[in-house]
């Protein structure tokens, strides 16, 4: 599988002609995304920077909130969490997805805004890679993030929705969350092709250039 990143939460995930595309974002953001295809789109949440379904042609099937769902060899399955800390009050709710196909299991937690419960880390089980929000601000912080990656102990962590050049939104770096992991900034990648029998034994962070 190849996973490629265009900045905020949006990425493709693509293999043998499938593909997969998270949270598309509109133009007021200040980067500009790609023209995409896709067989299957997610959306985390209402908001303008993660709801362009507009943008991605191919005529894709769009999952909007929780259930499970079953598209062309692709499962998902949207688990209901919270876009803040005080259970939606301040910024409603949030859909995390786990998405199976070729397979491996890929989460994307959208912006999620608090540490997960039992119930959800249950749902969110055995995740290979995991796509996860770490600027902090409107989404989970440094540290709080990596709590969540402690408990749901993917293989390989691809840190999201943090600031970028050109972005126009006040984000913490992703250099925090690095230091909050303990690791050394890794090489950046302009994209992560994986499969399952690749997949490290102990968690990697992988740091991908956003795609313009």
């Amino acid at each position: 599988m190849e996973i490629t990143w265009y900045g905020q939460a949006c990425f493709r995930l693509r293999s043998r002609g499938l593909s997969v595309v998270t949270d598309p974002y509109g133009s007021d953001l200040g980067i500009k995304l790609p023209r995409l295809t896709a067989t299957v789109v997610t959306i985390s949440h209402d908001h303008d920077d993660h709801n362009n379904v507009q943008a991605v042609k191919g005529s894709p099937f769009v999952i909007s909130g929780p259930g499970e769902y079953e598209i062309e060899g692709i499962f998902v399955i949207g688990v209901s969490t919270f876009h803040d800390a005080k259970k939606g009050e301040e910024l409603g709710r949030n859909t995390a997805y786990l998405i199976e196909f070729e397979d491996l299991t890929i989460c994307h937690l959208g912006d999620l805004g608090h540490v997960l419960d039992q119930e959800q880390i249950e749902q969110l089980n055995s995740v290979d890679v995991l796509l996860i929000p770490v600027g902090g601000r409107t989404t989970l912080t440094a540290s709080k993030a990596a709590e969540v990656i402690g408990l749901l102990e993917p293989k390989i962590v691809i840190p999201m929705h943090y600031q970028i050049p050109g972005l126009n939104a006040q984000l913490n770096s992703v250099t925090r969350f690095l230091k909050e992991m303990a690791v050394e900034t890794p090489a950046r990648q302009e994209s992560l092709s994986i499969t399952k029998s690749q997949l490290p034994e102990e968690t990697q962070i992988c740091i991908l250039e956003p795609k313009q």
